[in-house]
């Protein structure tokens, strides 16, 4: 029984996914670790697309969405401004905690922030799916347009 050719390219990216990680010192919260943050003072990074921040994202204090990658009809491709985007609205000092859809943009993000010298950076562990999981309070554009 030999191992699909089709299946070659996603073993290769988990593998990288790995070593790149592994190589960084990011730190990585779980779901319930990001909520206690986000509700002892750290801004919540949405970094998911804006599309996906709109049907629905954490309901915390402080948040702020700047996608880390966008939709093309080629496929996703990286925000080229993010560390741009994100340095005019954050000092390198503010505490962030980064999430996602599933937490593997939010690692690649917060790698960057850290390789850009942002001090406090967290990644969120399985990111909105795992905030969903677990029952926590979310937010809808809907929300949004009601409270207006």
């Amino acid at each position: 029984m030999g191992v699909s050719l089709d299946l070659f390219p996603c073993v290769v990216f988990l593998l990288l996914l790995i070593c790149y990680s592994s190589e960084t010192d990011v730190p990585t919260v779980d779901v319930k670790e990001a909520k206690r943050l986000a509700e002892s003072g750290y801004t919540y990074l949405d970094v998911r697309t804006v599309e996906e921040y709109k049907k629905g994202h954490v309901n915390a204090e402080k948040i702020f969405n700047i996608p880390y990658m966008f939709n093309t009809p080629e496929g996703r491709v990286k925000n080229p401004d993010f560390l741009k985007e994100v340095s005019a609205v954050f000092k390198k000092e503010d505490r962030l905690v980064v999430g996602c859809q599933s937490g593997v943009r939010s690692l690649s993000a917060a790698t960057d922030l850290l390789a850009a010298d942002f001090k406090d950076v967290s990644n969120v562990g399985g990111g909105y799916l795992a905030w969903v999981q677990n029952g926590f309070s979310l937010k809808t554009e809907e929300d949004l347009k009601a409270e207006l």
